[in-house]
């Protein structure tokens, strides 16, 4: 089981972007949005600029670093808050946490292929994986940068923590999940629904 993987939401998309880029190191992988009716990327070297002369409306971000993928999404708060964490499985850990969400009665939409979410019951959702190459080759560059600790700032952190125990089986305390490598520590201080990013550990 390894974190890989969260998306953030932001009022303030260029400044958490840029905080990526220039600060840690972070590689853009591309930009994501619309030019009228038509789906379109653009990858490092496109400015914002040159994005806003062409007419791009943003819808969002990706940034890797080693063994970490960063989305960055348009949204109403200033703070960045997480709409949901990244988690790549093995096959058999995989079909178990599917089975826990539906005994847990948490919603699980399921996109075949590509992406499972699951949706907890303490206002933000769990982005479940299995294995696939791609995220073979985002864990291999652990070696570069992995995420040690995760540190999200909510109103009520036991009941946010509780959440992901129940989900992953995952071993935890007070506000504080093991999820692999990584342990995800939730704060007091926090608003209500998703929790608010407050600081990244990396190692």
């Amino acid at each position: 089981m390894h974190l890989f993987h969260y998306h953030l939401v932001t009022s303030n998309v260029r400044e958490v972007e840029a905080r990526y880029l220039a600060r840690l190191g972070f590689r853009l992988v591309a930009r994501y949005g619309r030019i009228g009716e038509e789906q379109v990327h653009y990858e490092a070297g496109v400015s914002w600029e040159e994005l806003e002369r062409l007419g791009f409306r943003h819808r969002l971000s990706e940034l890797e670093r080693g063994a970490v993928n960063v989305v960055v999404q348009p949204g109403q708060w200033p703070l960045p808050r997480v709409d949901h964490l990244g988690v790549a499985l093995d096959d058999e850990e995989f079909q178990e946490v599917l089975e826990r969400a539906t005994e847990l009665r948490f919603r699980v939409q399921e996109y075949p292929g590509r992406r499972t979410f699951v949706a907890t019951d303490a206002g933000y959702r769990i982005e479940v994986h299995p294995q696939r190459d791609w995220i073979d080759e985002v864990l291999a560059n652990a070696d570069e940068l992995r995420l040690s600790e995760l540190q999200l700032r909510a109103d009520d952190p036991n009941a946010k923590a509780s959440a992901l125990v129940r989900l992953l089986d995952a071993l935890g305390a007070d506000g504080e999940v093991e999820v692999g490598e990584a342990t995800v520590r939730f704060l007091e201080g926090g608003p209500r629904g998703r929790p608010e990013l407050y600081a990244e550990l990396f190692a």
